[in-house]
């Protein structure tokens, strides 16, 4: 599988998506290892399979296997994180002083430059919708150097994978042509 073969199964009515999927596949304001590993864990975070694989087989040759661990493990603590200070977040109270007591330790040492691992963070969280968790990535990436567009283009990058998900999941259910 491949982006080219995502774009096969999406249903006329996501021709937008199809368009967006390509022209962010090839888009050149993030590094290769950047958009790719934004791709991996917004595919993991989206949570379809066949997204998934299809992104993955996209680009695990553009990775290095220790970038591939990198934004997997971004996708699998965010998942936890997201929920955890979106709950803070929310409640507001004596939570936001309280420790979290929850292993983070992949963010200290992902395993590849923390800009990168950050950026994927912040895809993950966007997707995720927990608030305190992409103000708080947002401005490390952009504390770190990076534009206001390549942050833009890794978070048009996650709301194009989530909505390709969300569409082949929607038109397997509706039975549409080609999501199966």
């Amino acid at each position: 599988m491949s982006i080219d073969s995502l774009k096969e199964r999406l249903p006329d009515y996501a021709k937008d998506l199809k368009l967006n999927l390509g022209s962010l596949a090839n888009d050149i304001t993030l590094t290769p290892q950047q958009r790719a590993g934004t791709f991996v864990a917004s595919a993991l975070a989206a949570r379809n399979a066949d997204v998934t694989r299809a992104i993955v087989a996209e680009y695990e040759s553009v990775l290095t296997p220790e970038a591939l661990t990198a934004a997997k493990a971004a996708a699998a603590i965010m998942g936890m994180n997201n929920i955890y200070y979106r709950f803070v977040h929310m409640v507001g109270g004596d939570y936001a002083q309280m420790p979290a007591r929850l292993r983070m330790n992949v963010i200290g040492r992902p395993g590849v430059e923390k800009l990168d691992f950050e950026l994927w963070s912040l895809a993950v969280s966007a997707i995720n919708g927990c608030g305190m968790c992409v103000e708080s990535h947002e401005k490390m990436v952009r504390d770190a150097g990076l534009t206001t567009e390549q942050v833009q283009t890794a978070v048009r990058i996650a709301a194009t994978v989530h909505a390709v998900a969300a569409t082949l999941d929607g038109a397997a259910a509706l039975g549409d042509a080609g999501a199966a």
